[in-house]
């Protein structure tokens, strides 16, 4: 994509306004917090304090709008105590400008560093940044510059104590990852019903395996439909794969595959019953029709060989869904007991757990290339150079340029430059709102509190709709809030436009010095993708050479290993293909089919798994040796990808033909299962070996070639001709 090309995207993207799904009745109980913290600061002490207070209030608020799978109370209390935090050591450091600046920037630094553990963590961290350059200029002693920090978490600690008091929809969250999860499992059996062999995006079952990680006080108290039906899930998607496929399942045409589309159209509807179920606690309820169809599977004498096994196999996991869905069961379940062996409860390690898990993912992102390495630095700097040139300049509220250039910035280019659009954008119309409300109504501390409050009820509602439209509100509460404090309009209007184009402009600069392009490291996240999922083929190849339970363990293991590679592989390509940057060694379209060959090659595994051997099942020895020649061509082909060369799969190929040679071949089912395994590796190699631009040279070379071939024949045919004629009569 070209810069011009780049940009229009880019603005284009920041001023685009999306429907999304709101929350009043939540947005409504962060307002209600914010304007008991205002109107408690007015009251009990100054306006200055109030705005302190209300910084507190309001980023704790808007903390529990980010994505995350934690108690938002919890959200709530850590953001305050991370503000008050970097308030009072910006307050000790302020009086010196060298170590204000180096505490800046190693803030600043570890802020960025934070994006190692979740982006929610990288914008609540970023937000601490905000907030220190911010009350920096309001203490004048070091008490009170304990009590704005007091203040500050008192905002956190109120917003908390709101969502303790006025819980609105508990685990709603959690139960829409799930609902979403078993829907998806039923689009994808009604896709199948058109196309045996359509792709499934296993995204929101990911959502729902990270929903499901809770802490221990959480597993005590989640509902019971809760716990199982994500499982049941996960196991119905390679059985619907397995029937529906022709090549392992159910014949293309005759009586066979109208067995197998009733059976698709019955699943369908009852895993959309059980996400309705799931999504309002309330029993679920499947059309009689769709139950009648799925009372045969068992037993069913229309469909033959493995299709019919996968058939049973079907109707019994949706049975135990239906068991969940049926009852409504909103009760909590019981936990786990702690440390005990085979607990199926994912758990999830309580904030101050975090801490070493979040450091140990800061230090693998120490490496040069590592983006958010990069987007740490740059923030660093970008937060301490805002700083000196927002001192400089002759006017007021310099802070703004480093806050805009610090909550503009992302690791990646994208949303970084789009973001930059949407806030100047934003800006300027909640700037343009906020004055003309101010000119009429020319409103006291107490009415600009109140209005303040107002804006920041119609960010929270309106906060996923977009970027510029929350950007327009925050502009808003930002001038009614110091209008709060005895500033001016005219002057908050004129330096906050300003000192918020300079902010976002020397965000962009500073992505363009300092880049962290996706489209070099393509090369790197396909090499990465294809050994997870190398692995997970191989896995599940032998568990039929031993079938064990430690096996099966090492299939899902592997799985997940697999999916978070094409997860990292998806969103590093989506980035590349709006970045400004040439292909290096894999072009877009080489890139498409060699997603669409992994792609084929986990949908053979996945298939396998839909078959897996019960334990004590007869092995099948030559599973094994194939296993192990997958396992190490994938890792092989992994390092030639990334020196751009030619994977080949000599191993694979040799494992199959003696496979083919041995006497006792049982299993079909796996044997034609390592045909497809073998073909999608080949694919692959094609995908890859050469680029698009190198295919077209070759194409009009040939084509040259092949003009230039016959036009030597037509010459020696004309030429053979004329030899060949008889002589003319000479009269």
């Amino acid at each position: 994509m070209t810069w011009l090309r780049a940009l229009v995207e880019v603005v284009r993207s920041g001023l685009t306004i999306e429907r999304t799904r709101l929350e009043p009745l939540v947005a409504l109980r962060v307002a209600a917090g914010l304007a008991v913290v205002i109107g408690l600061s007015l009251w009990l002490s100054s306006p200055a304090s109030a705005v302190s207070a209300a910084f507190g209030a309001f980023s704790a608020g808007a903390a529990t709008f980010q994505r995350s799978w934690r108690p938002r109370k919890v959200l709530a209390l850590a953001t305050g105590a991370g503000l008050a935090l970097s308030t009072f050591l910006g307050y000790l450091a302020a009086a010196h400008l060298v170590a204000f600046l180096l505490l800046l920037a190693v803030w600043a630094f570890f802020a960025g560093m934070a994006w190692a553990a979740s982006p929610t963590a990288g914008i609540v961290a970023s937000t601490t940044v905000g907030i220190m350059l911010v009350t920096v200029t309001l203490p004048t002693s070091i008490g009170q510059a304990l009590e704005h920090a007091a203040v500050i978490a008192f905002g956190g600690v109120v917003q908390a104590t709101l969502i303790l008091l006025f819980p609105i929809r508990r685990w709603g969250a959690h139960r829409d990852a799930l609902a979403d999860a078993l829907a998806a499992v039923a689009d994808y059996a009604r896709r199948l019903r058109h196309d045996p062999m359509a792709p499934f995006n296993p995204e929101p079952m990911m959502t729902a395996r990270d929903a499901a990680a809770v802490t221990p006080l959480q597993a005590r108290r989640r509902p019971a439909a809760l716990h199982g039906p994500r499982g049941l899930a996960e196991r119905i998607r390679p059985v619907l794969a397995s029937l529906a496929d022709p090549r392992v399942g159910a014949p293309a045409e005759g009586p066979e595959r109208d067995r197998v589309w009733e059976l698709l159209a019955a699943t369908a509807e009852v895993l959309d019953a059980a996400a309705r179920s799931i999504r309002r606690g309330a029993p679920a309820q499947v059309p009689a029709l769709d139950l009648e169809a799925l009372r045969g599977g068992g037993g069913d004498e229309v469909l033959k060989g493995p299709a019919r096994v996968a058939a049973a196999w079907l109707v019994d996991l949706l049975g135990e869904v239906m068991e969940t869905a049926e009852s409504g069961d909103t009760h909590a379940g019981h936990a786990p007991a702690p440390g005990k062996p085979g607990a199926s409860t994912l758990l999830r390690p309580t904030m101050l757990r975090m801490v070493p898990v979040v450091l140990r993912a800061m230090r693998r992102e120490l490496v040069r290339e590592s983006p958010v390495l990069r987007h740490a630095v740059r923030l660093a700097v970008v937060a301490s150079l805002g700083y000196l040139v927002g001192t400089a300049l002759p006017l007021g509220h310099g802070y703004w340029v480093p806050i805009t250039s610090v909550m503009v910035l992302r690791p990646d280019f994208h949303q970084t430059y789009a973001r930059a659009v949407a806030r100047f954008a934003g800006t300027l119309v909640g700037v343009g709102l906020a004055t003309g409300v101010v000119q009429l109504v020319g409103p006291g501390p107490e009415l600009s509190g109140g209005l303040a409050v107002c804006s920041a009820a119609l960010l929270y509602l309106l906060m996923h709709t977009g970027y510029a439209v929350s950007q327009s509100f925050v502009a808003a509460y930002v001038v009614f809030l110091l209008g709060m404090a005895g500033e001016e309009w005219h002057q908050t209007v004129r330096d906050r436009v300003l000192l918020t184009l300079l902010g976002g402009a020397l965000a962009m600069l500073a992505y363009m010095v300092f880049p962290a392009w996706e489209t070099p490291r393509l090369l790197d996240r396909l090499a990465d993708w294809l050994v997870a999922s190398g692995r997970y083929a191989a896995a599940v190849v032998a568990a039929y050479a031993d079938p064990a339970d430690r096996h099966r363990a090492e299939v899902r293991r592997s799985l997940l290993a697999s999916r978070a590679a094409e997860a990292a592989w998806d969103e590093a390509f989506d980035r590349a293909k709006r970045e400004p940057v040439k292909h290096r060694g894999l072009s877009r379209s080489a890139a498409e089919d060699a997603r669409e060959a992994l792609k084929s090659l986990g949908r053979a595994a996945m298939l396998l798994e839909a078959h897996l051997p019960e334990r004590g099942a007869r092995p099948v020895p030559d599973a094994e040796r194939f296993a192990e020649a997958v396992r190490a061509d994938t890792a092989q082909a992994a390092r030639e990808v990334r020196q751009r060369r030619t994977p080949s799969w000599d191993r694979v190929e040799e494992a199959l033909a003696a496979w083919d040679s041995a006497e006792d071949s049982p299993a079909p089912v796996v044997r034609r299962g390592a045909e497809l395994l073998l073909r999608a590796l080949k694919e692959l190699t094609t995908a890859i070996d050469t680029s698009p631009l190198e295919r077209e040279v070759a194409s009009v070379r040939q084509d040259r070639q092949a003009r230039a071939n016959r036009e030597e024949e037509e010459a020696q045919g004309e030429q053979d001709g004329v030899s060949a004629r008889p002589p003319r009569e000479v009269s």
